[in-house]
């Protein structure tokens, strides 16, 4: 496997509406940055486990639900989502991260 090959995306980057939709139907939704921007605001029933820890925490994780990713941008879900793609889940990213949730008038808590 050649180096580009390891990097193809094997995982959807999909809008945050969608990722709202597929979290009210049962998706987990994993917010992947540090806890103080966690707190500063995040998607309801977003579950912290920022991503320097993701592999560690992999456990937590159920392999049969659909696991959604959000970080601030969409730049550190996006690295979540290939590790997570790679480790065997059915991953999707949310386009954006939480900057295109608020854009979007998506509910955010604190």
């Amino acid at each position: 496997m050649g180096l580009f090959d390891m990097f193809k995306r094997k995982f959807e980057t999909i809008s945050p509406q969608a990722a709202k939709d597929l979290q009210d139907q049962g998706a987990m939704l994993i917010d992947v940055r540090e806890s103080h921007e966690y707190r500063s605001g995040h998607a309801p029933g977003a579950k912290l486990i920022s991503l320097g820890v993701l592999e560690r925490r992999f456990g937590e994780i159920p392999k049969e639900r659909q696991i959604l990713v959000v970080c601030q941008s969409g730049m550190r879900s996006s690295q979540a989502a290939r590790t997570l793609s790679a480790a065997g889940y059915q991953v999707k990213n949310v386009s954006g991260g939480m900057a295109n949730w608020q854009r979007s008038g998506l509910k955010v808590v604190r």
